[in-house]
């Protein structure tokens, strides 16, 4: 029943999300949900996450930023609000929604999940952060924050990766184990290139 959920709403919220979000955001697009959905999915293989609880976090990767298409600020918030107004009574129990919320809401920086449903959305959400697609992904940031604050420059963005990338952890036991140590290695690039 829940999996014909989820794929009902792929097709609505992606659809949404192509359609409605505008140009400026480079980085958080139909596209970056797509990306997230996938890595949530393959997290909670990893966790060995099934059933109900695995469709649920598929939801909630969704979902997570489509607060987006209403405002940038507190887009979590709204991504909650517009998954309740789409699932809620008929398709998902108020306890699901709950669950479901509370993932969307673990996305929110700085990330504080507190169980692993909320730390597999967590760290799909920022999954790029470990892999080698970290400067493709980093340079739509840039592109997209840049659009909303003029005074980002690249020496700027080079500090603010540089503390981010310092003050995240992963949450799963794939983010430790994998994604943990690339991120190190990016991070270690960046430091020294803010040095040169």
């Amino acid at each position: 029943m829940t999996d014909k959920i989820f794929e009902n709403s792929y097709k609505k919220v992606i659809s949404r999300l192509e359609k409605e979000l505008p140009d400026s955001l480079a980085y958080h697009n139909a596209h970056h949900t797509e990306f997230v959905v996938e890595k949530a999915k393959m997290l909670a293989d990893y966790e060995n996450i099934k059933g109900r609880n695995l469709e649920l976090i598929k939801i909630a990767a969704l979902y997570h930023d489509t607060g987006f298409l209403l405002n940038r600020e507190d887009h979590e918030s709204n991504s909650c609000q517009i998954a309740t107004q789409d699932l809620h009574p008929s398709l998902l129990t108020q306890k699901e929604l709950d669950t479901v919320c509370g993932m969307i809401m673990a996305t929110k920086i700085p990330q504080r999940p507190h169980n692993i449903l909320e730390k597999i959305v967590a760290d799909a959400d920022l999954f790029y952060l470990g892999t080698p697609k970290y400067t493709e992904f980093s340079r739509k940031l840039f592109i997209e924050l840049t659009h909303f604050d003029s005074s980002i420059n690249e020496d700027k963005w080079l500090k603010i990766q540089i503390g981010f990338l310092s003050s995240h952890s992963y949450h799963t036991s794939y983010g430790k184990e994998v994604l943990e140590p690339v991120k190190r290695n990016t991070l270690k690039a960046l430091i020294k290139n803010g040095e040169s």
